[in-house]
């Protein structure tokens, strides 16, 4: 058991400092996964095994069983969101309501900007893609440290939207085949707590900010800085937010109405995608290139996910992961706090919020419902638990955002959008867990 803890413990803090230093996450994940196989006497390879779980197939099933039931989303996710990038609409919405606001309010418009976007079914990548630019101009023209920019672009994309009611991501959508749930389950406490972690980040990041600009932190220009698109050139704000209604108006109905599970948000993004082509058909050149580059994106994002859920899969084959997966869902008291712990140790450990949700939703889901625990709440806290310490520093989202997009290191740019993104949905799930003990 010893042993086993060692290398359950000592894997994750490889795999973190593998994906700090660079190393693709194919590459770190597997190897990573092989410690823990062989600090818990997994056998390596079927021969191996005399008809016990080994390495390889217990790796690769993880794997693919991720990409078999999540690909479809993955794909027509990033289409949505290359066709509203490529046409202008994404960058369209993201010019009005940052004018709106003004560079008088920076931070606030780059988060709602996101919001709004990422709440729509728009990738959180594609998001950040687009909105980097125009945030980059509201902090220079407010003279506001451009490492913030990073926190501004993660708080607005992976916290109170990701895993709020109504939601089309993959985190919202994950719990309702093991519950039985749909996408707007607690609907009330979570938009209690989606309010209280809105407010409760913009003032964290108004001090954050406050301070560093008293400690003589100004805008930093670089060479090579991109430039916003200008607002003429792009479509009609109203037209953005068409494709967006489409999606969450047919999100519900397929949902909540029809029943349809996680096919409704198959269905809904796919009507995003033929409604924003159709709205947009004369602002396409090379539509088809387009569509391909989307593809790619959505490969190696699912991959990347893929390969932290085949470490996870070896993981959970380990006698230190079952010894504290007993442990958590046995500790007395509510449920619904136990299973927020094992949510949050199982994303922590995969460093991703959709791939822990694969990896711990078989297996606690039905201890809980078998104790009597409300599905609809237990769905609404494991959603919000899972957007929390899946934003370690080797979450892929947050590395992309840091580094390739931002072009920041963890060292200057982490701390901030750590507090926002760990930390704030670390306190909106307690406030959940609360709200529903007291049967809101």
């Amino acid at each position: 058991m010893t042993l086993s803890m060692v290398g359950l413990i000592g894997g994750l803090v490889l795999l973190i400092i593998f994906t700090l230093r660079g190393m693709n996450i194919l590459i770190a994940a597997p190897l990573c996964a092989l410690i823990l196989a062989l600090t818990s006497h997994i056998p390596i390879i079927p021969p191996l095994a005399d008809h016990l779980p080994s390495f390889t197939v217990s790796y690769m099933t993880g794997f693919a069983s991720f990409l078999q039931n999540w690909f479809i989303v993955f794909l027509l996710g990033a289409m949505f969101g290359k066709v509203m990038e490529v046409s202008g609409a994404a960058d369209s919405l993201a010019h009005w309501i940052m004018r709106t606001f003004g560079s008088k309010h920076a931070p606030f418009a780059v988060v709602i900007t996101c919001a709004i976007l990422t709440y729509g079914g728009v990738s959180v990548f594609v998001v950040a893609f687009s909105v980097f630019p125009m945030a980059l101009s509201l902090f220079k023209d407010a003279n506001l440290p451009r490492r913030f920019v990073p926190a501004a672009l993660a708080f607005g994309s992976i916290t109170f939207t990701m895993t709020s009611a109504g939601s089309v991501e993959i985190q919202n959508f994950q719990p309702m085949q093991y519950l039985g749930t749909n996408q707007f389950a607690g609907w009330h406490v979570s938009l209690v707590v989606a309010l209280f972690m809105a407010s409760a980040g913009m003032w964290l990041f108004h001090v954050m900010i406050k301070r560093a600009v008293a400690n003589g932190e100004h805008y930093d220009e670089r060479e090579g800085d991109p430039t916003p698109t200008s607002s003429h050139l792009l479509p009609p704000p109203f037209l953005g937010f068409i494709p967006l209604v489409l999606v969450l108006g047919s999100s519900f109905y397929c949902s909540v109405i029809l029943n349809f599970g996680r096919s409704s948000l198959i269905i809904a993004l796919l009507i995003g995608v033929i409604s924003a082509v159709i709205l947009y058909w004369k602002r396409f050149e090379h539509l088809g290139s387009a569509l391909s580059i989307a593809t790619y994106s959505a490969l190696i994002a699912i991959a990347n996910t893929c390969a932290v859920v085949g470490f996870g899969s070896i993981a959970k084959l380990t006698p230190a992961f079952n010894h504290t997966l007993i442990q958590m869902t046995a500790l007395p008291g509510n449920g619904l706090i136990s299973a927020a712990i094992a949510i949050s140790v199982i994303v922590a450990l995969t460093g991703s919020a959709s791939g822990g949700q694969a990896i711990a939703l078989p297996l606690i889901a039905p201890h809980y419902l078998e104790a009597g625990v409300d599905p609809n709440a237990l769905h609404r806290v494991i959603a919000i638990t899972s957007g929390g310490l899946d934003s370690l520093p080797h979450n892929g989202y947050v590395i992309t955002t840091i580094r390739v997009i931002c072009g920041e290191t963890h060292q200057t740019a982490y701390l901030p959008l750590g507090a926002l993104t760990v930390i704030i949905p670390f306190f909106g799930a307690i406030l959940a867990i609360i709200l529903f003990m007291l049967g809101m």
